[in-house]
């Protein structure tokens, strides 16, 4: 006797084939999600973007690295209020009218806003923010009572 992988799209084609079909929407606005936010066309309005985030916590800081291609360094906004770390800005959308087609457009423009909260108090007028090469880098040094202490053990 051998072993069939079962494949439940098999049993689904029984059906209608308009079901495939939703069924296959269905994956694609969650691959979209996922992805970073709806990419849109003209017939579901606006897209919505939300840049990849890397957050290091080290012994001394923590350090957040936001992807943001194509934005302008004046279009971001970084603040800290209690603990919360918020950046947010634009994306532009490139307007260029030289009578060429669009075949496919799937970058994401529009506003963007991501919030943090950071574990531990952090020295807010030591915080320092990089932009190279679309990536910003925010370092962020941690206080005093912050950062872990050693206590050396006696014995006796």
């Amino acid at each position: 006797m051998s072993l069939i992988r079962w494949n439940p799209a098999r049993q689904l084609e029984r059906w209608s084939p308009d079901f495939l079909g939703v069924q296959r929407e269905i994956n694609r606005l969650f691959d979209d999600f996922f992805r970073g936010g709806m990419q849109s066309d003209t017939t579901l309005g606006p897209s919505y973007w939300t840049p990849a985030v890397d957050i290091v916590e080290e012994d001394d800081q923590f350090v957040v690295k936001m992807e943001l291609p194509g934005v302008n360094k004046e279009d971001v906004k970084i603040t800290l209020e209690t603990n919360i770390l918020t950046v947010q800005g634009e994306k532009k959308h490139e307007k260029e009218e030289k009578g060429e087609n669009t075949y496919r457009a799937e970058r994401s423009y529009g506003a963007f806003q991501r919030s943090f909260t950071l574990p531990t108090t952090v020295k807010s007028d030591k915080i320092d923010a990089v932009y190279k090469d679309g990536v910003l880098a925010v370092t962020l040094p941690k206080a005093e009572e912050a950062r872990p202490k050693q206590i050396e053990v006696k014995v006796k």
